[in-house]
């Protein structure tokens, strides 16, 4: 099976270094998501917290000697599904991040993790209650 994904915006900041994690991050930068996707941003609002699912495009390629890696904050080798890791089998990266401006096709963002230049894949909202997702899903039967 092959699996084709597009970016749709890119990160934009000016931060020479960022943090490793989002979780830790009061970096801030933009969103730049390119005119076709631009519309698709209509409902998102100042203040919300959104998920950026984003390409580790610097990564180095994945090798099976990539299976386990010693993070920087552990003493001892990890599986690589149990860490955050951007050498990954597929280097698809996950970040929370706060809205905090929007215009146009631009989002301005704090907890950035993302170096500039980043291919953005996807924006999700931030379902913290059960009551803001759908109790399942239609079938394709």
């Amino acid at each position: 099976m092959t699996v084709e994904v597009k970016a749709i915006g890119y990160v934009r900041t000016d931060a020479k270094t960022v943090p490793r994690h989002w979780s830790v991050s009061d970096v801030q930068g933009d969103l730049d998501i390119l005119p076709d996707y631009a519309a698709g941003l209509k409902d998102i609002t100042v203040g919300e917290s959104i998920v950026v699912l984003f390409h580790f495009h610097l990564s180095p390629e994945f090798r099976s000697d990539n299976m386990f890696q010693t993070p920087p904050n552990r003493q001892e080798p990890r599986g690589v599904f149990s860490i955050c890791s951007p050498i990954r089998p597929n280097p698809i990266g996950m970040s929370v991040v706060t809205v905090l401006a929007k215009q146009g096709g631009r989002i301005r963002v704090q907890g950035i993790d993302m170096i500039n230049g980043t291919p953005i894949l996807d924006i999700k909202p931030l379902i913290t209650d059960h009551r803001d997702c759908p109790s399942s899903m239609p079938s394709d039967n």
